[in-house]
């Protein structure tokens, strides 16, 4: 190429640059390639994927790349009439694919679906559930049944002969739920799916949710425009659900396994108080070893249960306490194998591993240091060596792995976020790495080995296109408050001029283990609000994540407060600077950074002009009771913490202009916390401004909202922090 033609197409990249707009940020246009999801064959040299649009599953080569096989064609799709695959899952022996189509969402995670069984030997697709969308459909490991709930009810269907039994009769919408979690389940410890099948494919466990005397929360639903529901043209509609808030009563949990060649329904002896939690039940190695998982209402103290599905005799094998709250998401990620155990656990401080024999006895601690674990995954057996993921400074990410002598190895450590997807047998893996220089970079590489065997997806046009100069970039800063010192970064316009004083929007979600400042990639919009000149920075406050459970406890009971004074410090330090302009400075949020904006304005020290608050908490007893209760234990226990933390308490000392936001459907954050706190607000003969989404749920997305949402929000700030 010569140097014109070099020239051309610099200027080319230039003026697409500057013509990049709010969509580009917002709309998914910014977001680097990813390569689609890989299931590892059992094998360890191939892996499945969805190709061709959703319409086939091919089997690729590790080594090449190349699809070897098409183990699913689109003609058995011209049969049973599915536009596309939602998603698939192997059996065990790879002799059965479970599909679906038509997925419909019920909440985050959950939904219905059409669901099929494709015999792999003999290429024959199998309906489950003949005549209606069912719920979590679950192939036993041997591939010749599939279990699946409908209407509240778990039902066994027999693959051969497409012969289905009812496993159990009383659920009911409401009141009693099998197999399928309910709704606090599912938004706080991240649950989908409770079927578990035993190795052997004899037994399925599940656990059943009785929430009868869980309040009732009824959410009005209107006639809408782009999904319109005729029903609602001339008199609104209600949706109803189970919703338990702070201080009220959960759903009563019990778990039960089903005999398949007897038939037979039983329920599993585990000890369990009414207010007890069971956030995850899973089979060992042995089809006798039911490893059951409890925790207490207050969520400091708990048990692994070892259940033999044949007794229902249960054996209390693991016992783990706290002096503020055990983490549900490493409570989730504990693994299972034939003879041992992988349970993750903050007890020195910081996240670590330990290896367990499945009779509770501790054989080793993996991992030690001051580096929280933030992920494992995985064992390799051949090689006696444990992979994971942990922090490199709060941060950056690494993978490591550690073998039978406990020496520790980095196998992926750059600056930035690696992380990893390993196939079966841990000869390959998918190596993730991003940087605030670096785009996500795709690469297969093998397992002890230097460089790449191939490269996925380095997305290079993309980097063309948006790591340029006209695009800003986050630099990370620090700053010292009461002894901490708090992670941030700020963003500055493309024509940055020191001599000139900038507005500043303050961006920060602030909730207990999260963390925004990340060594990582992102583009959104706080890189186009800085087009607009705005100076962006966000900081992570006391109780974010990535540097131990003491600095993440500090809020423990009394939410609200150590995060609103790093907040009202951080907005402080960028007053600091020569470049910003001290008395134009604002702060948006959603969700819990929506809660932290209205705290944060509320403050005796803010100097905050104007704030954006989204989808925000009002007050915890709004709140449901696994989440709040978990940081702040219950409203009769703690009454004072849950006074103090709630903006509801403190409308009197508002202070800045304020635009709240929120969907009139949020089935996370109700309408309730919106709407009590503008009550105050006329109490209060406060001005305001507010914008509400019809019909629309915590994510407040589709319908083709997020942009003018987006722009709103601009426009606001240009409104007030401008003038």
């Amino acid at each position: 190429m010569n140097k014109t033609i070099i020239l051309l197409a610099a200027m080319a990249v230039s003026m697409s640059a500057t013509a990049l707009d709010i969509t580009d940020y917002v709309l998914g246009g910014a977001r680097p390639r990813g390569i689609g999801a890989v299931t590892p064959a059992i094998d360890g040299k191939y892996y499945y994927q969805l190709a061709d649009g959703g319409k086939t599953i091919a089997r690729c080569a590790y080594k090449t790349g190349r699809r070897e096989a098409t183990v699913l064609d689109s003609l058995p799709m011209q049969q049973v009439q599915v536009r596309h695959w939602d998603g698939y899952q192997m059996s065990g022996s790879e002799s059965a694919i479970l599909l679906w189509a038509d997925s419909e969402p019920i909440y985050r995670h959950s939904f219905t679906a059409r669901f099929f069984v494709y015999d792999c030997k003999e290429k024959v697709m199998r309906r489950v559930a003949e005549d209606r969308p069912v719920q979590i459909a679950t192939l036993s490991p041997d591939g010749n049944r599939v279990a699946y709930v409908a209407d509240n009810n778990v039902y066994v269907q027999r693959l051969t002969d497409g012969n289905i039994t009812q496993v159990t009769t009383d659920g009911r919408k409401n009141h009693v739920i099998n197999g399928v979690p309910d709704w606090v389940y599912e938004e706080e410890f991240a649950m989908l799916n409770s079927l578990a099948w035993s190795t052997d494919s004899r037994t399925l466990s599940f656990i059943r949710w009785d929430e009868s005397e869980v309040p009732m929360y009824s959410m009005t639903m209107y006639e809408g425009d782009c999904k319109p529901n005729d029903d609602y043209a001339l008199y609104p509609g209600s949706y109803d659900y189970k919703y338990p808030v702070a201080g009220e009563k959960n759903a009563v949990v019990s778990v039960h396994s089903y005999n398949v060649e007897a038939a037979k329904l039983s329920k599993m002896n585990v000890p369990l108080a009414t207010d007890d939690y069971v956030p995850h039940i899973g089979y060992a190695g042995p089809a006798d070893a039911l490893m059951v998982m409890t925790l207490n209402r207050t969520q400091n103290d708990m048990h692994i249960y070892r259940v033999d599905p044949a007794t229902g005799v249960a054996r209390d094998i693991y016992h783990e306490t706290s002096t503020s709250w055990i983490d549900s998401e490493m409570a989730r990620n504990v693994a299972y194998y034939d003879h041992f155990m992988v349970i993750p656990n903050e007890t020195s401080g910081y996240c670590q591993l330990y290896q367990y024999d499945l009779d509770g006895n501790l054989m080793r601690q993996l991992t030690t240091g001051q580096q929280p674990v933030t992920a494992y995954y995985g064992y390799d057996t051949k090689n006696r060596m444990f992979y994971y993921q942990c922090t490199d400074g709060p941060l950056n990410r690494v993978v490591r792995r550690v073998d039978a002598r406990g020496r520790v190895q980095d196998v992926e450590a750059a600056s930035g976020t690696n992380s990893a997807t390993f196939n079966s047998d841990f000869t390959y893996y998918i190596h993730t790495f991003s940087n605030v220089d670096t785009p996500t970079q795709y690469r297969l590489k093998r397992v002890g080995k230097a460089g790449s065997v191939r490269d996925l997806e380095l997305n290079d046009d993309y980097r063309a296109k948006y790591l340029i100069p006209e695009v800003p970039r986050r630099e990370f800063v620090t700053f010292d408050n009461d002894g901490y010192t708090l992670n941030g970064f700020i963003i500055k316009p493309v024509d940055f001029d020191p001599t000139k004083k900038y507005p500043v929007i303050m961006s920060q979600y602030s909730g207990p283990g999260s963390q925004q400042v990340r060594n990582n990639w992102k583009l959104d919009w706080e890189e186009y609000f800085a087009t607009q000149g705005y100076v962006v920075a966000c900081f992570d406050g006391r109780g974010t994540g990535a540097r131990g459970k003491a600095f993440e406890a500090l809020i423990y009971q009394n939410l609200g407060h150590y995060e609103t004074i790093d907040q009202v410090a951080a907005a402080r330090y960028m007053a600091s600077l020569p470049w910003v302009d001290a008395d134009r400075i604002g702060i948006w949020g959603w969700s819990f950074g929506g809660y932290e904006v209205l705290m944060a304005m509320s403050h005796p020290d803010s100097h905050y002009a104007a704030g954006v608050s989204i989808a925000p908490v009002t007050s915890w007893r709004f709140y449901d009771t696994i989440y709040a209760e978990r940081f702040m234990r219950t409203p009769q226990e703690n009454p004072d913490g849950y006074a103090q933390s709630a903006p509801l308490n403190k409308v009197q000392d508002l202070k800045g202009d304020l635009l709240i936001m929120f969907g009139s459907a949020d089935d996370n954050v109700h309408i309730i916390n919106a709407m009590q706190y503008i009550a105050k607000l006329h109490g209060q003969k406060r001005q305001f401004d507010m914008m509400v989404y019809p019909n629309m749920n915590h994510s407040i997305n589709g319908c083709g909202v997020r942009e003018p949402l987006y722009q709103r929000v601009l426009n606001y700030f240009d409104r007030t922090l401008k003038k």
